[in-house]
């Protein structure tokens, strides 16, 4: 986990997540790999970020009801308006002899662009780059 980014959402995958085979819904994942990635793309990009590009998610394995669905976020890369982030996606399971694992499950690439109020693009600040280290 140590080059998975930062954690930035934890949420338990419920009933109402589920698809018509009883699984969480692919659509519902990738919303919260959406919303992961905005919350580290607004770390330097403070007033509004829109999602441009969602790069591909292959979906290694199922996630259940019950699991612990956690979404990492790294920065990769801030351009003139854009935010190049990678989100990681794991469950913590409990096995049938009890022990929590940690099964990653999917990963996708997204990229933002910084709007103002009125969706305009907007520049990224040369400070919140140096603070992030680009």
């Amino acid at each position: 986990m140590k080059n998975m980014g930062e954690p930035k959402i934890k949420i338990v995958a419920m009933p109402s997540h589920t698809n018509p085979a009883g699984n969480i819904f692919g659509g519902w994942i990738l919303s919260q790999i959406d919303l992961a990635g905005a919350i580290a793309a607004r770390e330097v990009a403070p007033e509004r970020v829109v999602t441009i590009s969602f790069k591909e998610a292959i979906f290694k394995e199922p996630v259940f009801i019950g699991d612990v669905v956690s979404c990492y976020a790294k920065i990769n890369k801030i351009g003139k308006t854009s935010i190049n982030v990678t989100v990681q996606v794991t469950v913590e399971r409990l096995s049938e002899d009890n022990a929590i694992l940690c099964i990653p499950v999917t990963s996708a690439e997204v990229t933002y662009v910084s709007v103002d109020r009125a969706g305009n693009k907007k520049i990224i600040d040369e400070e919140l780059k140096k603070l992030h280290g680009f």
